[in-house]
């Protein structure tokens, strides 16, 4: 017991130092970084310049002027990107001294070379003609819309999709309100129902009972 206490002690006194230390460690290793971005050509401020660590969530953006501030540690990468603009990647020293440090960042314009467009001429009027007459024109809304009104369309929508809220529950309360009609009687069988048979033969002419492929 007693060579665990003379443990115990020792390391309380040992904890303190080792967690300074590692303290003075991580807070030499921070680095405040600020500086401005720039055209190259023209030396202007560039704003809304991203400004990321990579590898990581963080980071910020240039003001209206081209100046940022930021916290990162030695040894990180930032990347400077913006539309129009080759992106930039610079090293933050790990044997920086100090913890500040400034940059002036000066960014090149990106270049970009869409592919070429070559109009021709149609060769004969005839031929603008067909090719016009022969062109198929996507649907608007309305013939769309038209197409799936049509009868038979809604017949196999209903059978495939699902009922959606409103209609469950006003199944349900058909349901309901009919069991409480017939409450303490028997409800009518549509087999001896004219009106249901009718029904029946005039789905039966339209297909309904087919199987749909």
């Amino acid at each position: 017991m007693k060579k665990y206490l003379r443990y115990f002690i020792l390391l309380s006194f040992f904890t303190p130092v080792a967690a300074k230390a590692q303290f003075e460690s991580f807070k030499d290793s921070v680095v405040q970084l600020y500086g401005v971005v720039m055209t190259a050509d023209s030396l202007k401020g560039i704003p809304a310049v991203s400004v990321v660590i990579k590898g990581q969530n963080r980071g910020t953006i240039t003001n209206d002027r081209g100046i940022f501030s930021i916290v990162v540690l030695k040894g990180d990468q930032v990347e400077f990107s913006s539309i129009g603009y080759k992106s930039k990647l610079i090293d933050i020293p790990k044997d920086l001294k100090g913890n500040d440090h400034s940059i002036i960042q000066l960014m090149v314009n990106d270049t970009v070379f869409l592919p070429a467009t070559i109009i021709k001429p149609r060769v004969s009027r005839e031929q603008f003609e067909r090719d016009f007459v022969n062109t198929k024109v996507p649907d608007d809304d309305i013939a769309i819309a038209r197409s799936n009104n049509d009868v038979a369309t809604r017949r196999v929508l209903m059978s495939s999709l699902p009922s959606d809220g409103r209609e469950a529950s006003n199944q349900y309360m058909r349901q309901r309100s009919s069991k409480l009609y017939y409450s303490g009687q028997v409800a009518p069988q549509n087999i001896f129902n004219p009106f249901a048979w009718s029904e029946f033969i005039k789905a039966w002419k339209r297909g309904d009972f087919k199987k749909k492929s």
